[in-house]
């Protein structure tokens, strides 16, 4: 149940985002969530982090400021709900590793919406707008890709190490900056694409190091 609660909350603070800012500065701060994934499993699981690990952490969020200080587009209140999706990301992907022992995959993804259709059914009554056209398409579309990725992740989540897994989504903010450039012609400058390719590199490097220590 928790990791629905969560997943909701993570979820419509990215959806606003998206909505608001850039679509590869959205999903660039929504991709902190390995970061926090990794401080969270630190108490909750008992995963430990070591020093050159804190290095690449600090990296990540330099990128972040650098991308909010040098971007105009980004207001702060979505600045701020952005790192707000990915803590809550990152509290989601804890609670799936917590029940990897008790709970099959499929069970944790139908958990999600049967606490989503709910809180977010309620929402919607007071917000309604009806699709049209092919909007119901793209809004098919999207449900089918997203329950096949949360199977997926779930499935590698109870696999593997919470912290390792969450840094694949990395790939997610490459995916941004081309569509957001092919689809709506989004541009960034030289010194906000510096601050995303940091957080990728801190994101990375701390995938990277957890895989060497984990075949030394």
């Amino acid at each position: 149940m928790l990791r629905g609660i969560f997943g909701v909350t993570a979820l419509y603070m990215f959806f606003t985002t998206l909505q608001n800012i850039p679509l590869a500065s959205a999903v660039t701060l929504q991709y902190l969530s390995p970061v926090f994934t990794a401080v969270i499993a630190i108490f909750l699981l008992k995963e430990k982090v070591r020093p050159p690990q804190w290095f690449f952490f600090f990296l990540a969020f330099f990128g972040v400021a650098i991308m909010k200080g040098f971007d105009q587009r980004m207001d702060w209140i979505y600045f701020f709900l952005g790192i707000g999706s990915a803590f809550f990301a990152g509290l989601a992907y804890n609670s799936i590793r917590k029940v990897k022992d008790t709970d099959h995959p499929v069970v944790v993804v139908m958990y999600f919406p049967m606490i989503a259709t709910p809180i977010m059914g309620i929402w919607s009554y007071f917000n309604w707008v009806m699709p049209g056209g092919w909007d119901w398409l793209w809004i098919l579309l999207l449900g089918l890709f997203t329950q096949a990725g949360q199977i997926f992740m779930t499935k590698a989540l109870q696999a593997e190490e919470a912290n390792k897994v969450a840094s694949l989504k990395y790939l997610g903010t490459v995916y941004a900056l081309l569509y957001g450039y092919l689809f709506f012609d989004e541009g960034f400058q030289w010194i906000s694409l510096m601050g995303m390719s940091l957080v990728l590199l801190g994101v990375v490097l701390n995938i990277r190091y957890k895989t060497l220590k984990a075949e030394a």
